[in-house]
């Protein structure tokens, strides 16, 4: 039984890539966002920090020196010169501003490190006012017998680096990250390469074995791969001729059977033991030739784009010759990769298992969206019961309906190996209906 999950890990869930290449880059980036967060936080929080506290700190130092210089030097002649020494010396423009004072509703920035700065290096009352232009700060001191005005460069109280630093810091992540999802692209490349390869020699498409590519371990996978197709064709072509040769040594007796049943005297008391032992030769003849289709597989041919309806026309043909009244219900245009042979083979097996229990068959085929065909098999006979459906596809399994041999089994082995399926449901007729679903 399985438990529901949590609201916050089906959130995760939901939220997390699904692809190979999506978490792979998930995985990467977190941890580089999280250093740079780290890294931006340290600079920001105390490299930048302390800088502007000694820029200030530096700032408001030559304007106490220039108040203490005032203040000890009140001759007008001393003043003009102190303030052009601190304008060429300092890069402060300096003015004084006789008779004014300073008023509560004079605006005033908070700027707390240039006030804090001020308060403990001049200790007088003071303003300070951003320049309208961004470009300076204007700084005003109260003096004894008017205000100091002081307009300081921008540059002398803010460093532009952490600008430069935030663009450097963005810009190494985004090559860094640039980088990583071009190299896994190129290895999640090779492994959707692998996996479409593995999938359609699943499906009968042998395209031959693939070129290795990627990193080592994909390598040794795409190696291994190969080495696997490889084997497994090999099998396939022994197990064909080991069977081809099984089935020619039990043609032989029951041949002998067969011509020794036709030269037996006809005599009214030996005819019926007679007809019945010739049809248990065929019979013994047919299951041989189920027996080596079903181990065979079609595993040989080739898928290529086949006219469903035209499949469906021959199959019915072919039933109709065997005296079955079938009706076919195909739209045109219905093309599709499919092994033409096997696929035959898989409904003629269900053609023919419906119409030895049923008077009437319906072959129909439809499209399902846009990536499947469904096609349905129809017939008015018994019928199986629902518990005994699944059964039935089990090789020489026996039912209602009675023995079905190795039909089905063979039908739903064809048909899984094209990637799609068959069930058997009720059908609309009264009897039994296989679907079986091809992908496109």
């Amino acid at each position: 039984m399985h438990l529901p999950l949590p609201p916050q890990s089906r959130f995760v869930k939901k939220v997390l890539p699904r692809s190979l290449l999506g978490r792979s880059l998930l995985i990467m980036s977190i941890p580089l966002v999280l250093v740079l967060a780290v890294a931006l936080q340290i600079f920001y929080g105390s490299h930048l920090n302390l800088v502007s506290r000694r820029f200030s700190s530096a700032v408001a130092g030559e304007i106490a020196v220039t108040v203490d210089a005032l203040g000890r030097f009140p001759d007008p002649a001393d003043r003009d010169w102190i303030m052009q020494e601190a304008n060429d010396e300092l890069d402060l423009l300096i003015r004084f501003l006789p008779g004014r004072t300073l008023s509560a509703q004079d605006p005033s920035s908070k700027d707390d490190d240039l006030a804090g700065a001020l308060r403990l290096r001049v200790g007088r009352p003071f303003r300070i006012r951003p320049d309208e232009d961004g470009q300076s700060v204007h700084i005003r001191v109260q003096l004894p017998d008017g205000v100091l005005d002081v307009q300081a460069p921008r540059k002398r109280l803010y460093t532009s680096s952490p600008f430069l630093f935030l663009f450097w810091v963005v810009g190494i992540a985004l090559l860094l990250f640039g980088v990583a999802a071009l190299f896994m692209r190129i290895q999640v490349r090779a492994i959707r390469r692998l996996a479409a390869a593995a999938e359609a020699f699943g499906l009968g498409r042998d395209r031959g074995p693939i070129k290795p590519e990627g990193a080592v371990e994909v390598r040794q996978a795409a190696t291994a791969f190969n080495r696997m197709q490889e084997r497994i064709r090999r099998f396939l072509q022994q197990r064909t001729e080991m069977l081809a040769g099984v089935s020619h040594d039990l043609r032989t007796p029951l041949t002998r059977l067969r011509l020794a049943l036709a030269m037996l005297p006809a005599a009214a008391e030996t005819r019926q033991d007679v007809a019945e032992m010739s049809g248990d030769v065929e019979e013994m003849e047919r299951l041989i030739d189920s027996y080596l289709s079903f181990a065979r597989g079609e595993g040989t041919e080739q898928a290529r784009p086949t006219d469903l309806a035209a499949v469906l026309e021959e199959v019915a043909a072919g039933a109709r010759r065997a005296g079955a009244e079938v009706t076919v219900r195909s739209p045109p245009g219905l093309v599709l990769p499919l092994r033409t042979e096997a696929v035959r083979r898989a409904l003629t097996n269900l053609v023919d298992n419906a119409r030895r229990h049923a008077r009437r068959v319906v072959l129909a085929a439809s499209r399902l969206g846009e990536r499947s065909v469904q096609v349905t098999v129809d017939d008015d006979g018994p019928g199986i019961p629902a518990p005994q459906r699944e059964a039935m596809f089990r090789p020489f399994a026996s039912g209602a309906a009675g023995g079905t041999g190795l039909g089905l089994t063979i039908a739903r082995d064809i048909v899984r190996a094209h990637g799609g399926d068959i069930v058997l449901e009720d059908s609309p007729l009264g009897g039994l209906r296989a679907r079986v679903r091809l992908p496109l």
